[in-house]
């Protein structure tokens, strides 16, 4: 088994020497006329140089399939003894080295029992809600993931490139412009907005190519606040997010309880954004619902991924319509349907379309088409080769602001019914008709 590479200790990072660094970095002044490669180039580099100087103050640590977190040092003593005295009781065969081995066999894996409770008990004093999966993968182990075995695909590569073109078909490409200037409709991007998405990422969040958690970028940002503000800032007023933002990494899991893992509708991918472009994609995200909520872009009955509106509003919505329908003495039925693959099939020109028409902001126009553009995916399974892909994703799952993309994409999907109701939940509808049959309803529906 192939050892894997060094992963930075973040949570060990040295930030006492770090803090007069972080203070007095900074960061070159980006082109505000120049052209997407220009761009690409300087956040690039500066991107590299911020996360190149917290690993230099980061410890790394070979994490391996062997590493057993109740471990202790006395086991560490425990060991040798009982493997010398089981050597030695094989070459000397007598009585005496039989007990002494014996003896020291019972006692080290009494030790290692004692070890593995005594760490049970500390976690589970130490237990949150966030760590009830950990708690199951304790108690019951890690489930082995299941190797995709895939018709027609028989090496890593071939499979790699079956599951890309079965979750990201090929769309329209995305044309950049040839340069890129100043929106000025863009109101200059401020530190308050970047401490309050900041204040929403979860420290516990997987990272991605970069594996830089937010929980870093928190104290930077904390240490000098101009740092994250000097790189972002320059991406608001040209209405752009670049390419080295774009990378993701997407790690293949099986969906549980499949009778067949020979399709890869069998498999779902969970997208990993680096953790600095889900920061601007909270800002933008937020911009982005004032003004569609400024021009009603929004339908009153979208429910999910909205502030305030909740799964139990939509629950209530519904019941509360399907009781006022059934006053009449009608009959009421629902039909609930739900968008296959909905994330990944926005268009980007549709929704450009869809912005532009309602009124939205240029710079936030140009930086959605830019955002869903030219993306790139690197897929994670056993085997995988582990090679950057490019990509028609739609809205990528996992970043903070699909949600609203896609609501902004289906709202035109909803309109008024006679005597009944549509309501979604972000991919999630239910049409509810009445009339004085349910084969009325039938064919209404």
């Amino acid at each position: 088994m192939n050892q894997k590479p060094p992963r930075p200790r973040w949570a060990d990072t040295d930030w006492e020497t770090l803090d007069p660094v972080i203070k007095g970095f900074k960061v070159p002044a980006a082109l505000l006329c120049a052209t997407p490669p220009q761009l690409d180039e300087w956040m690039s580099e500066s991107l590299n140089r911020v996360v190149a100087l917290l690993k230099e103050h980061t410890p790394v640590s070979r994490p391996s399939h062997h590493s057993k977190p109740w471990w202790t040092p006395h086991l560490s003593i425990l060991r040798p003894e009982y493997h010398k005295a089981a050597r030695t009781a094989r070459k000397h065969d007598t009585p005496h080295m039989r007990e002494i081995a014996s003896t020291s066999k019972t006692g080290y894996f009494k030790a290692i029992k004692s070890a593995k409770n005594k760490h049970w008990s500390s976690f589970l004093l130490t237990a949150t809600p966030q760590s009830l999966w950990t708690a199951k993968r304790f108690a019951y182990g890690r489930a082995q993931p299941r190797f995709p075995s895939l018709p027609g695909a028989e090496t890593p590569r071939q499979m790699n490139d079956v599951l890309l073109d079965h979750f990201f078909p090929p769309k329209e490409p995305f044309s950049p412009p040839p340069r890129l200037r100043p929106h000025g409709s863009a109101p200059p991007l401020t530190t308050d907005e970047i401490a309050t998405a900041l204040s929403k990422c979860s420290p516990t969040s997987a990272p991605g190519p970069d594996g830089v958690p937010f929980s870093t970028w928190k104290q930077v940002n904390k240490i000098n606040r101009s740092i994250l503000l000097q790189i972002l800032a320059p991406l608001v007023l040209l209405g752009y997010h670049p390419a080295s933002l774009k990378g993701s990494n997407g790690v293949v899991l099986d969906k549980p309880g499949k009778p067949s893992y020979e399709s890869p509708s069998s498999f779902r991918i969970i997208v990993l954004i680096r953790t600095i472009s889900m920061i601007l994609e909270r800002i933008i995200a937020a911009r982005l619902l004032a003004a569609a909520r400024l021009r009603g872009l929004l339908h009153t009955n979208q429910c999910g991924s909205r502030p305030g509106l909740s799964t139990y509003d939509a629950c209530l919505t519904l019941t509360n319509d399907v009781k006022t329908l059934q006053r009449p003495r009608l009959k009421v039925s629902s039909l609930f349907l739900d968008i296959k693959a909905g994330f990944d099939n926005v268009d980007n020109n549709t929704l450009a379309r869809i912005l532009r028409e309602g009124g939205i902001p240029p710079y936030l126009v140009s930086w959605v088409s830019s955002f869903l553009g030219e993306r790139s995916c690197t897929l994670v399974f056993q085997g995988a080769p582990g090679t950057p892909s490019p990509v028609n994703v739609g809205a990528p799952q996992g970043s903070p602001i699909s949600p609203l993309l896609f609501l902004l994409y289906v709202a035109p999907l909803h309109f008024g019914i006679p005597r009944g109701l549509m309501i979604s939940y972000v991919d999630d509808f239910a049409l509810t008709v009445a009339s004085l049959s349910y084969r009325g309803n039938i064919r209404r529906l």
